[in-house]
């Protein structure tokens, strides 16, 4: 049975919806009032506070800490600074991905590890014959990811001992809130200008409490899952579990994914030296991926067109889709969509979508089925560059 988390004293009396969803053990918001849209614009136009302390986390500190790490992930852990959090994938044996998150180098042999999945026993695997120690702190450490164009602003007026005003993009910091020590990292799951902060479990109330205060005039607003899945779609930011499978998981070989099928090359350092994958990813980037994940714009227009053929306005459901429907192209299957949303700000229908690689080229003209009143009908849908949005704002030093 789900159990509540570190903020649920707060978060519980704000959600008029009473709409909550299970992650990991916890009960988590969908949605604090009966519809999204504030939230959303929270996230997009001020700042939005979100619970996120499901998220699995493990210290791993001793003096082959970074030689574990290197041997597991894709990244090049020694390019690493202390105070830099990257993003990676790690794959098993055959190149194809268990799981990803951020890895934040907290000290010269002290990393924070965040994962979607359960992961402490492939991590202590793979930590044989090493000098290190694994601490899964998922329970002892709270999180809150504040984001939106005004959450910069926000945190520097109530973080004490941390220079929040020069964080940079994928950086974290120490300091305090209210007294309470934190870390915070230039990190986020919305594509937006945002940060993550981190604290014990036993202090987490006090942080909210202020940031919530203090966040009055930056008109904060408490956000759940519902808006959070709109904004990492238009962010291009892939969902394990929907976009792809963890290869423990994978009940086939086509519900595996290679981290060259995710559309993550760039964070594949192959030449780095040995590490889990490594010689099936050699062979894979000789010839490419079969599938890959791609975004897609889908034609608004022939959707109202399919909807006034039967008489009925268009209708869209505010709620992304987590369900997979086919795409096709010259009356074949290709792939599937697999998170489909529309984008308040963008004011488009889009997707994310595993296609076969002859049609992953951005800008190609496939179908993707919708249906009408119980009808399955094909519309046109062209494959895009993701994210979708990508403000400048987001990496930029704040205002």
């Amino acid at each position: 049975m789900p159990i509540g988390t570190p903020f649920h004293q707060r978060t519980f009396p704000l959600c008029e919806s009473l709409n909550y969803r299970e992650w990991s053990g916890y009960y988590t918001v969908s949605a604090y009032e009966t519809h999204h849209e504030h939230e959303y614009n929270a996230i997009r136009n001020a700042a939005a506070l979100i619970d996120i302390s499901p998220l699995f986390k493990y210290r791993v500190t001793g003096r082959d800490a970074t030689r574990l790490i290197d041997r597991i992930i894709t990244r090049d852990m020694r390019k690493v600074s202390v105070g830099q959090v990257v993003y990676t994938p790690w794959c098993d044996e055959q190149g194809k991905v268990i799981d990803d998150g951020t890895v934040s180098r907290l000290e010269e042999n002290v990393y924070r590890w965040t994962a979607a999945d359960p992961s402490l026993r492939w991590f202590t695997q793979n930590a044989a014959g090493l000098d290190v120690q694994i601490e899964d702190i998922s329970e002892s450490v709270a999180a809150l990811a504040l984001q939106g164009p005004t959450s910069g602003r926000l945190l520097k007026t109530v973080v004490e001992d941390a220079d929040i005003a020069n964080l940079k993009y994928f950086r974290v910091t120490k300091g305090a809130i209210a007294g309470v020590p934190v870390e915070i990292s230039r990190t986020g799951y919305t594509g937006d200008l945002g940060y993550e902060v981190w604290v014990d479990t036993d202090q987490a109330l006090k942080v909210w409490d202020v940031l919530i205060d203090r966040g009055r005039p930056f008109e904060i607003k408490p956000a759940g899952m519902l808006a959070l899945d709109v904004a990492r779609i238009e962010a291009g930011l892939l969902l394990i579990e929907v976009d792809f499978n963890s290869s423990k998981k994978a009940l086939v070989d086509e519900q595996k994914y290679s981290p060259f099928e995710m559309g993550l090359d760039r964070l594949v350092n192959l030449d780095k030296g040995r590490f889990i994958g490594r010689q099936a990813l050699i062979k894979e980037a000789k010839h490419g991926p079969a599938k890959q994940i791609v975004g897609l714009e889908i034609d608004w227009t022939e959707v109202e067109r399919r909807y006034e053929a039967v008489g009925l306005p268009p209708s869209v459901s505010p709620i992304a889709s987590r369900v997979s429907v086919p795409v096709y192209a010259n009356g074949s299957q290709i792939g599937k969509a697999t998170s489909t949303t529309w984008s308040p700000l963008l004011k488009k229908m889009i997707a994310l979508a595993t296609v076969k690689r002859d049609y992953a080229k951005p800008g190609t003209q496939i179908e993707i089925e919708i249906t009408v009143e119980a009808v399955r009908h094909l519309v046109g849908a062209k494959v895009a560059k993701t994210p979708f949005y990508n403000p400048k704002h987001k990496t930029a030093t704040p205002v």
